[in-house]
């Protein structure tokens, strides 16, 4: 812990980013500002999505399709946050032998982003993997049209 606070120490990067912006001037006696760019902390997820997702982890898999559900703020989040939901119903309707209500929620967050796609070990889950195969293909005919 005391190494890495040496470190740390020695670190200029650390006061840039509470330096403000400063001037310099340039050979042809211009002067040019830098200034430090924050780069934005992504939002957090909606609390019910972390709620929903955890119930899922637990198999609790009713309670976390209610919990996706019934929230509207993971509704009126973004698109990434919306799809997420989705896909955590997708698995929850799949592991509880609903694949009518599975390849929906796939469908909806193809439609909802075309780009949408599981990580290779989702895709070759033996429930969820074949209906998520089957709304990819229905979404890139429709698509096609």
């Amino acid at each position: 812990m005391l190494a890495a606070a040496v470190m740390l120490g020695a670190c200029d990067t650390l006061d840039t980013i509470t330096k403000p912006a400063t001037a310099a001037s340039t050979p042809g006696g211009s002067t040019v500002t830098a200034t430090a760019a924050a780069v934005p902390e992504p939002p957090a997820p909606p609390a019910a999505l972390t709620d929903g997702i955890a119930l899922y982890n637990r198999g609790s898999y009713s309670a976390a399709i209610k919990r996706f559900t019934n929230t509207p703020e993971i509704w009126s989040a973004d698109i990434a946050t919306q799809t997420e939901a989705l896909k955590y119903m997708a698995f929850s309707y799949c592991v509880t032998s609903r694949k009518k209500l599975c390849r929906q929620q796939f469908d909806k967050a193809l439609k909802l982003d075309p780009g949408f796609d599981l990580t290779a070990g989702e895709k070759g889950h033996p429930l969820w993997g074949p209906v998520f195969n089957q709304a990819k293909k229905a979404a890139a005919t429709t698509a096609k049209k």
